[in-house]
């Protein structure tokens, strides 16, 4: 009597059934693997002749943008001993392990730029290589000016308190204020610039730009006593010159005029002058690269302006002032 297919056996057929169907479904599965690698391979070997022909990789890594930023963070460290959310250590013996800790992550991070822009510029790799040992001179000569850097940001951090009747005291400016975290990052980067650092000082600004919404190109030249209150979408380009004791609000924009080809104007001075004791209000736009914005003017806001205004001058409104 034959078996029911429901008391839990299984007969011949369809056992020579499902081992068939099995069969069948790993052959299947086989041959996409198959088919998968060899397109991979296949991809693969276009893209590495796009590379060799196109040139547009490195031959090395970049620096880390997450190091970069740790490192940034151990400078603030040394520079604002006690007001950036860490234990305080300020005995010589800690304060110099924590420089030879920092001198030698940031000078691998240097390292890794030359080495980068090296690459790109077809160094054989003996020459690249010796990049490697030029980043630990950089910084060393970096950390040789840190007094000089605390000396410029107290003057920053003073002028941010003095001009912002909301703030409780110079702690609470270096340690919440987004302007100061902002300046403190930019003129981290400008010693780096001034010294022939690639990459690395970029970065800087950029990691700032994303915590703070400011953005600031490190080539910029800024004087003392500078304040940023806000902040939120304020950008300085990268020629862009400030005088001592300028304030600025948030959404001023310190630019350039667009042009159709942009890599015609490099190293060419393109965004404007700002003398001294300057008053930008929130969201006023100010570009090109002769334009100046004389001694003790006050710049109101949601201005447009692109010439020269006086000084002392009170602009309220978009100015054709030449």
């Amino acid at each position: 009597m034959p078996r029911s297919s429901f008391d839990g056996s299984v007969d011949s057929l369809t056992l020579r059934f499902f081992n068939s169907l099995t069969f069948r479904l790993l052959t299947l599965q086989i041959s996409a693997d198959v088919a998968v690698k060899r397109t991979s391979s296949d991809l693969a070997s276009r893209l590495v002749d796009s590379y060799r022909s196109l040139q547009v990789g490195p031959l090395y890594d970049l620096p880390s943008q997450d190091e970069v930023a740790r490192v940034f963070e151990n400078i603030r460290d040394l520079l604002y001993p006690g007001l950036t959310g860490h234990r305080v250590k300020t005995a010589p013996t800690a304060v110099a392990r924590k420089l030879r800790g920092v001198e030698g992550r940031l000078a691998r991070q240097i390292g890794l730029g030359l080495l980068h822009r090296a690459s790109l510029s077809g160094a054989e790799k003996k020459v690249a290589r010796a990049d490697l040992r030029l980043g630990r001179d950089m910084a060393r000569r970096f950390l040789a000016r840190l007094p000089e850097l605390r000396a410029q940001l107290a003057k920053d951090v003073m002028a941010a308190y003095a001009g912002d009747p909301a703030a409780t005291g110079t702690d609470e400016v270096v340690f919440c204020y987004p302007g100061v975290y902002a300046i403190t990052a930019y003129r981290v980067a400008h010693a780096l610039v001034e010294i022939g650092v690639p990459v690395v000082p970029r970065m800087l600004t950029e990691h700032a730009h994303a915590r703070t919404g400011i953005d600031i190109h490190p080539g910029a030249i800024i004087g003392q006593s500078f304040f940023i209150d806000h902040g939120t979408g304020v950008v300085i380009g990268e020629t862009t010159v400030i005088g001592r004791r300028v304030r600025l609000y948030q959404g001023v924009t310190l630019g350039a005029l667009s042009v159709p080809e942009g890599q015609t104007l490099r190293g060419k001075k393109r965004h404007p002058t700002i003398e001294d004791d300057v008053i930008i209000y929130a969201n006023a736009t100010i570009l090109g690269g002769d334009t100046v914005i004389g001694r003790g003017a006050v710049v109101g806001g949601n201005t447009w302006i692109t010439h020269s205004v006086p000084a002392g001058a009170r602009i309220l409104s978009s100015p054709h002032v030449r």
